[in-house]
């Protein structure tokens, strides 16, 4: 599903237009990435939690040329689901 047929979804399922559809999901995107970027965390019980995982700087090795290189610490965003998306996924 592509995020086109996710507002029509949303739209049908609540009863209100696309363009309301597209704006609730538009907000629902900006507020985890300004919570994540701020360091937050969002739990949505039964749904699951955004957080962010630091991860470490490394070294690697380019592929194509066997070259080590250095890659950089990062925070990276990370999704646990909840107990109820996992039972739906499941059963």
């Amino acid at each position: 599903m592509n995020k086109s047929e996710l507002v029509k979804q949303i739209a049908d399922s609540a009863d209100i237009s696309q363009n309301e559809a597209n704006k609730a999901l538009k907000s629902l995107i900006e507020t985890i990435t300004g919570e994540l970027s701020e360091g937050g965390r969002i739990d949505l019980v039964g749904f699951g939690s955004f957080s962010l995982k630091h991860r470490n700087a490394r070294t690697g090795r380019n592929p194509s040329t066997g070259e080590t290189i250095q890659i950089a610490a990062a925070n990276v965003p990370s999704f646990k689901a909840g107990k109820a998306l996992k039972d739906a996924c499941n059963g």
